[in-house]
């Protein structure tokens, strides 16, 4: 499953691709197991050329998408409204965005990520068994929680996402593990404020009430970029690991972002995309310009969302 077909660009929840490789010889992990991403080939939108004229303080973005919403970090603790959407405040489905608050979870307990965890047949069972997107884990190889943080937010990996809640779950079985990391999520995102959020999943994959709004995961995406490991991992196109095999070698595993803006947009930073065939198309982004950093947020649209995300990004550097 290292490979997915999708509607267009995006996989159901976000996925472009994830190859792999076993060999008999074992190579270093990059100190502290995050690796360092390559600066962008990106160029700025025609808009913001040298020169063009103030925007009035009166315009909007010229956008399609009406679950959207955008804010300006400031000085990265505390955030000011830019532009809402008209249903910004719609709660709709999130699709794998849901996994940007997984993550959070996940880093509260940052004393954790460098323990292995062994990938389960029914992690593998669970993408094929839901379509969902896939870091092509292989069963019975050993994952540091770091490793699989960066397997969930760069190729959007569900069986990743699955690793990770049955592991900071606490219960004697699977099941019983994965609701309590669920518990935790809707915990956090009360602490939160986000009031118009539910998660009822761990990567995105709905039991019917997996939800949010664009005001609410453009502040979950902000708060998630204060944090360095995070912001370290959603910023990176492709990411290599090395983790051992079941069979004692060592595998290889190379992962690709399903992040388009990282190599479209000039200061983009991240963070994480979604889609389904129910759920539409999601965005939660990011990009700082001239010491400014814009978080923004699209859910639940009926069409590719990074052609919006840059015109609202503009719009917002713009003003």
């Amino acid at each position: 499953m290292g490979s997915h077909a999708r509607p267009n660009r995006l996989h159901k929840t976000g996925a472009r691709f994830a190859t792999v490789a076993l060999f008999g010889a074992v190579l270093p992990i990059t100190a502290g197991g995050i690796a360092q991403a390559a600066t962008p080939a990106a160029t700025h939108s025609a808009e913001q050329n040298e020169g063009a004229p103030a925007a009035d303080a009166q315009d909007v973005p010229d956008v399609a998408a009406d679950h959207a919403y955008l804010l300006d970090a400031r000085d990265g603790s505390q955030e000011r409204e830019m532009w809402a959407g008209a249903k910004a405040d719609e709660s709709v489905s999130m699709a794998s965005t849901t996994k940007i608050m997984t993550a959070v979870v996940v880093l509260k307990h940052p004393e954790w990520l460098d323990r292995q965890i062994t990938v389960k047949q029914e992690y593998r069972d669970y993408v094929q068994e839901n379509g969902a997107s896939t870091a092509d884990l292989q069963t019975g190889d050993k994952l540091t929680a770091r490793q699989l943080l960066h397997a969930m937010l760069i190729p959007s990996g569900g069986d990743a996402a699955m690793a990770l809640a049955d592991n900071y779950g606490a219960g004697t079985t699977t099941e019983a593990r994965i609701a309590d990391f669920v518990n935790q999520m809707n915990v956090e995102a009360a602490q939160l404020g986000m009031t118009g959020t539910h998660f009822d999943s761990f990567d995105g994959i709905s039991h019917g009430d997996n939800r949010s709004t664009a005001r609410d995961l453009a502040k979950l995406g902000q708060r998630a970029m204060l944090q360095p490991i995070f912001a370290d991992v959603v910023k990176q196109k492709k990411y290599e690991a090395d983790a051992p095999a079941a069979n004692g070698n060592t595998r290889y595993y190379t992962w690709e972002t399903t992040n388009d803006l990282l190599s479209s947009y000039d200061g983009a930073l991240g963070v994480k995309t979604g889609s389904g065939e129910e759920a539409g198309y999601s965005l939660v982004f990011a990009a700082k310009r001239d010491n400014r950093t814009l978080v923004g947020a699209i859910v639940g649209a009926d069409k590719e969302v990074f052609g919006d995300a840059t015109k609202m990004l503009d719009w917002g550097f713009a003003h």
